[in-house]
């Protein structure tokens, strides 16, 4: 089974994030801590045939070791861990701080948010580390060990031109990661950067200079030596997320902690988002489950395995006539392509416009 942790607090809620996350001070991060433990215990007791454990946020590194070690160690049992993925703020890493990572498991896996190595940039987006810190960070976390990290970036940031995206793609390749997140910039109606933009205090990148971005990024990071396996990730061969390729291939994964979402026995569901209401019901009475129809789980297996360089199988559009003759018809305008194992996949040059793509394999009835 795979396991999503979600730590809900930040330090600082950056410009364009919309993920859940809250400030956190020791009292409240203990109170989590012990609503966690219950709901772990309550949903599975001890975790068994754990493969990957991921711990999201929200800041995972704004914990301490000790409570991290705390949450992780339930996971630790048995023999099948494959992955353990633990995100990472560069200011919150030190040499002590890396050398407990190191030592939690043989399978630590590092995913550290630098978005930008443009200080200017940096600062406007409101992330508080420096692109020397970043660098420096990555560094320390070499330094103690640990052999597999990624690295997240984004791309079509606020005053961000081409050649400012090549400088900071060329440096961080240069370092060498294990894996690569890239994401195009999303404008969230709530967020800092969505409010600039309904009035007018940002600009969006244009369409040509995001597909400029997402080329050079393609090209360049295939001549470094990474696969392009999913819209926005790239890997050094052997070293593809497992635990987020399981959002992508229909993998089932229970999440804990306010916010995360869980997928088990065919069923979704999410715990609401609410650290108040998560501590005050012991992490035992926030989780909901969301009722899907067999046109829905259709629609979602389009959606998230059309994002990969994998694809879908086409026989699965089988149940859905009219999605299966709308396959064909994209088929013959070079939108999709059929491989010879007879998945479909959408071609890496247009992954960035898959929304449109992929729209019209939707099924919106039942026919």
């Amino acid at each position: 089974m795979k396991y999503y942790i979600h730590i809900p607090f930040c330090g600082s809620k950056c410009a364009y994030c919309d993920f859940f996350s809250t400030p956190g001070k020791n009292d409240r991060k203990r109170l989590f801590v012990e609503a966690l433990d219950k709901e772990i215990e309550s949903r599975v007791g001890s975790p068994e045939d754990v493969e990957t454990l991921y711990l999201g946020g929200g800041t995972p590194s704004s914990l301490s070791a000790g409570m991290l070690g705390h949450i992780i160690s339930p996971f630790l049992n048995g023999d099948q861990l494959q992955e353990l993925t633990v995100e990472v703020n560069p200011e919150d890493v030190d040499a002590g701080f890396a050398d407990f990572l190191r030592s939690v498991s043989p399978k630590i896996r590092v995913s550290m948010g630098i978005q930008s190595l443009d200080d200017t940039q940096l600062s406007f987006i409101g992330r508080r580390h420096t692109a020397s810190g970043a660098v420096n960070a990555y560094r320390i976390l070499r330094d103690a060990g640990i052999s597999n990290i990624s690295l997240d970036l984004i791309y079509g940031l606020p005053g961000q031109d081409l050649d400012s995206w090549k400088d900071t793609l060329v440096r961080l390749l240069t370092l060498r990661p294990e894996h690569l997140s890239a994401y195009l910039l999303s404008y969230e109606p709530k967020t800092r950067l969505g409010v600039m933009l309904s009035k007018g205090k940002v600009m969006e990148a244009s369409g040509e200079l995001a597909m400029e971005m997402y080329r050079y990024l393609c090209d360049t990071s295939r001549k470094a030596g990474y696969e392009h396996y999913e819209i926005s990730n790239f890997a050094r061969p052997g070293f593809r997320a497992m635990h987020n390729s399981s959002y992508w291939d229909g993998s089932e994964y229970i999440g804990f902690g306010p916010g995360a979402h869980s997928f088990v026995g065919g069923v979704r569901g999410f715990n609401h988002p609410s650290l108040k209401d998560y501590i005050a019901t012991a992490g035992c009475g926030v989780y909901e489950e969301e009722q899907e129809d067999e046109m829905s789980s259709f629609n979602d297996r389009i959606i998230t395995g059309l994002r990969t360089s994998e694809g879908i199988p086409m026989s699965i559009l089988d149940r859905y006539p009219q999605a299966y003759h709308e396959a064909d018809s994209l088929i013959a305008r070079g939108l999709l392509k059929l491989k010879d194992n007879g998945c479909l996949v959408i071609p890496e040059h247009l992954w960035l416009k898959s929304d449109a793509i992929m729209r019209d394999l939707i099924v919106v009835e039942d026919f």
